[in-house]
């Protein structure tokens, strides 16, 4: 009896330390995932109501200090506009501490026209020099040495001294660039009293003020948006920085009509479609009668094909390989040109068609055939699982798949009896082809430049401001193929101020600038719409000949 007693209470024993055994790690892992979500919810919390900019990092990308406890820290959150970085306990105590950069003053009598330093202390940038010693800053490993965020110059802990802490800020390197929050204050206070001489507010009435907003589009460039935004954040009044998955260009630009006239330069950060947006929104504009605050447009081109920032002199691609700093000065020294825009009008066919024309604006071309039925495919394989799209590369491979199969398949072939040409009304006899392309812009298809093909015989250069389109025609998938490696020659069907294409039978891939559908027996017009303002660079190129650069 005893023994089997015994027994009995090890069995006891044994089940509960194994109950103890499977529940304790839950149980710790349970409390900690608690308590995780909990913190969370009030970092959460912070920066919902927060006037900084906060975001969370696990790791930070360079040596970080917590501007509260002087602590060096591996992650924790930071500042996009002021550049403070702070540990996770510390945060509240930072967010109640330190002043982010106002975008606006406030409480200010009369009309001020300068502001002093604002200088954060620590995390400085590396290799900046000290503005009073001239000396290298941040070179010890501790909370050391401030910068200003305005103008962002730095100065040692041992060289500052009680005037520059009331010092006027110069704004520095970008003061043409930047719209001073004094401004805004002044601007704001006049409009209150329905007073619109704007001439003698500083810095309106300096020559050389040249404002500009960045508009850029998160959604381009795998992640390259949402780093550029804080980027521009930093230099720049964050006023004059908007994220366009959060509103919409033509809101946006309504900052132009506080700023002067004729003076003003947009970015846009994103693909060929974002500035496409962009410049309907400043159509917008001149139908509401704002058409003396229509600004410049340079592009820093994050999509995939990028063609108009090519033919604009912006690079074929951004990957981050050119400093924030670099990319306003080239906007500083961008030269104007103008952008002809193109309306294209499709008319279905029947008798008991009651729809009304699909109507679209072309900034780049317009075309029916294999690449077409190349971006119709990418674009619906993209819609389906939107996250595999994310990378310019895969985008390309994925491009250069659908055009291997239909070297293989021949899906458009026989167009030339599909279709009808006209160009300036006047009938083109089309010779065997898989497909025809109008142009406005030199490149197409991601950096070829399709209307001088080898350039080994003497036509006419393609122009983005002559008020004429560019129409080729070509063989199929491969002979594309070809063009783009300079081993052929479009099919050169010639130039016009307006084309007419009427499909007789059969669905056929159309696009218009990279956007595509399937399209039954119709009228195809294009004719001119508009001309925007543009900034073109000279300093990027995708092809060295000189007939290239010539075009533009």
């Amino acid at each position: 009896g005893s023994g089997d007693a015994s027994r009995a209470v090890a069995d006891w024993r044994l089940a509960v330390w194994t109950l103890c055994s499977v529940l304790l790690p839950v149980l710790i892992t349970a409390w900690c995932s608690f308590q995780r979500s909990r913190r969370q919810l009030l970092i959460r919390d912070i920066f919902r109501k927060s006037k900084h900019d906060w975001h969370y990092t696990d790791l930070f990308g360079q040596p970080s200090y917590c501007c509260v406890c002087a602590q060096h820290i591996l992650r924790g959150a930071f500042c996009s506009c002021c550049g403070l970085r702070v540990s996770e306990r510390c945060l509240k105590k930072a967010d109640q501490r330190f002043l982010c950069k106002e975008i606006m003053m406030r409480g200010t009598a009369g009309a001020p026209s300068s502001m002093p330093h604002h200088w954060i202390r620590g995390n400085v940038p590396l290799c900046s020099c000290c503005m009073v010693c001239k000396q290298q800053c941040g070179t010890q490993p501790k909370l050391c040495d401030y910068r200003c965020v305005w103008c962002q110059y730095t100065v040692h802990d041992e060289c500052m001294v009680d005037s520059l802490r009331t010092e006027d800020c110069t704004f520095g390197e970008f003061k043409d660039l930047i719209i001073p929050p004094y401004y805004l204050s002044t601007i704001n206070q006049m409009r209150k009293e329905k007073r619109t001489s704007y001439e003698k507010v500083v810095p309106y009435c300096s020559k050389h003020w040249m404002p500009v907003m960045v508009l850029a589009n998160t959604r381009s460039g795998n992640n390259m948006g949402e780093i550029l935004l804080g980027e521009f954040k930093m230099l720049l009044n964050p006023v004059q920085v908007f994220d366009l998955s959060k509103i919409a260009p033509a809101k946006a630009l309504q900052l132009c009509t506080w700023l002067p006239c004729n003076a003003v330069r947009v970015l846009v950060c994103g693909g060929d479609g974002t500035v496409g947006w962009v410049l309907d929104a400043i159509d917008e504009m001149k139908i509401k009668g704002q058409e003396r605050y229509i600004p410049q447009v340079a592009v820093l081109p994050l999509g995939t094909g990028n063609d108009l920032s090519n033919t604009l002199g912006w690079g074929a691609g951004y990957a981050g390989e050119v400093p924030v700093e670099q990319i306003l000065r080239n906007v500083m020294e961008a030269d104007g040109i103008k952008l002809d825009r193109w309306k294209v009008q499709v008319t279905n066919k029947g008798y008991y068609n009651l729809r009304k024309p699909k109507v679209f604006t072309m900034n780049n071309y317009f075309s029916i055939g294999p690449d077409a039925l190349m971006a119709l495919n990418f674009h619906a394989h993209r819609e389906k699982t939107p996250s595999l799209f994310s990378s310019r590369i895969i985008n390309k491979a994925v491009y250069f798949f659908y055009g291997t199969k239909d070297c293989l398949v021949q899906e458009c072939k026989d167009l030339n009896k599909k279709v009808e040409l006209e160009l300036d009304g006047e009938r083109i006899e089309l010779p065997n082809l898989e497909g025809i392309i109008v142009l406005n812009i030199g490149y197409w298809g991601g950096g070829c430049r399709l209307w001088e093909g080898m350039g080994d015989e003497p036509y006419p250069l393609a122009r983005h401001d002559d008020g004429l389109l560019e129409v080729v025609g070509v063989h199929g998938s491969f002979h594309c193929a070809q063009i783009q490696v300079k081993l052929a020659n479009p099919v050169r069907l010639g130039q016009a101020h307006t084309v007419r294409l009427i499909l007789k039978s059969s669905k056929m891939p159309m696009q218009v600038d990279g956007e595509p559908w399937a399209q039954g027996p119709c009228t195809v017009t294009i004719t001119h719409k508009t001309r925007a303002l543009m900034l073109y660079h000279s300093g990027e190129q995708t092809d060295d000949d000189d007939a290239s650069s010539l075009s533009e």
